[in-house]
């Protein structure tokens, strides 16, 4: 009987056809659901994949199960870090170690449905080096999706970048984006960011998002708060650029004021009183002034960290010998 995986494209240059980029996370229950219907989705293309999975120091069992499918099947590759550094470092990470033509980057926690990676396949075929997964209705918690609509609206200005929240890190992207991104070695990371500032021809389609397979995101407000901060920084010396407005525009508030009571004494006679609101004044344009020194602080934090030069991410094992980046 002829194997019809015979008739499935290959790279034919000794690399797999897709690489499948996922930072792994807390998801000891769900791998074995992950790797089931990543391999039945990915045999419809090809069985020339990899995947890459990168566990970020969840305190789980997560990196036994990735080892254990690791030694079951040589397509999956499994990285480590040393600790805890963050999901779009995990993404750099499998970005840095990934080998295919085509690379998926999606998380794991199987809302993004491995069943669409052939439809962004497809559409990549027509001439796209970015397809991005356009989440439908999403299957989030009310405030879930109220804080990102509103970290997206307040990156994409600050940002002066249109950034459509709508559009996560599920994606299909090829080689070239990939060693254009590797190129890019900045500490701060915003892994959709990063990719829309390069501006390679992209495309969009719309996905069916799911709920979450198992428990809750690790997301909470503050590290929402704390990466929306911090991506503006990467990205942006708008916010320096708006305090100079409004420093300028306290000062015209400042001079208009202090010209109308001076007038007001000369034509009538007054004397110019109000120690009590002086000093309230005294104290308001203070606390600006030190804002805006603390926000040029942390511009100054943000590169003085640049230019120590460490590395991203530290890979404390993999399943792999390092000869086998790409």
């Amino acid at each position: 009987m002829p194997n019809p995986s015979e008739h499935l494209p290959k790279t034919g240059n000794g690399s797999p056809l897709i690489s499948v980029v996922i930072p792994v996370y807390r998801a000891e229950s769900c791998l074995d659901e992950l790797y089931r219907r990543l391999r039945a989705a990915l045999e419809t293309i090809s069985t020339d994949f990899e995947l890459i999975l990168v566990e970020d120091c969840g305190g789980d069992r997560s990196w036994q199960g990735i080892q254990r499918l690791a030694a079951a099947d040589a397509r999956v590759r499994g990285l480590q870090f040393s600790r805890n550094f963050g999901q779009h470092y995990g993404i750099t990470a499998g970005l840095d170690y990934c080998r295919g033509d085509w690379v998926v980057v999606m998380d794991c926690d199987l809302q993004d449905r491995p069943e669409e990676i052939p439809r962004l396949y497809a559409k990549a075929q027509q001439g796209y080096d970015i397809v991005l997964a356009k989440r439908g209705l999403r299957q989030d918690p009310f405030l879930k999706r109220s804080t990102s609509m509103l970290f997206y609206r307040v990156f994409s200005y600050l940002a002066d970048m249109d950034y459509d929240g709508s559009h996560g890190n599920f994606r299909i992207m090829s080689r070239k984006v990939v060693r254009n991104f590797r190129r890019m070695r900045e500490q701060l990371r915003f892994f959709g960011g990063l990719v829309q500032w390069m501006g390679f021809p992209t495309a969009s389609i719309e996905v069916e998002h799911s709920e979450r397979f198992e428990g809750k995101s690790s997301y909470t407000f503050l590290k929402l708060w704390k990466l929306a901060s911090e991506t503006i920084i990467a990205f942006s010396d708008k916010p320096l650029r708006l305090a100079i407005r409004f420093g300028f525009l306290m000062s015209a508030f400042a001079f208009i004021y202090g010209m109308t009571i001076f007038a007001h004494a000369y034509w009538h006679g007054t004397t110019v009183e109000g120690w009590s609101s002086l000093i309230v004044s005294i104290y308001f344009l203070g606390g600006i002034i030190i804002g805006i020194l603390g926000m040029l602080g942390i511009y100054l934090g943000k590169a003085f960290d640049q230019m120590k030069d460490r590395p991203l991410y530290i890979i404390h094992q993999a399943t792999f010998s390092d000869d086998q980046q790409d």
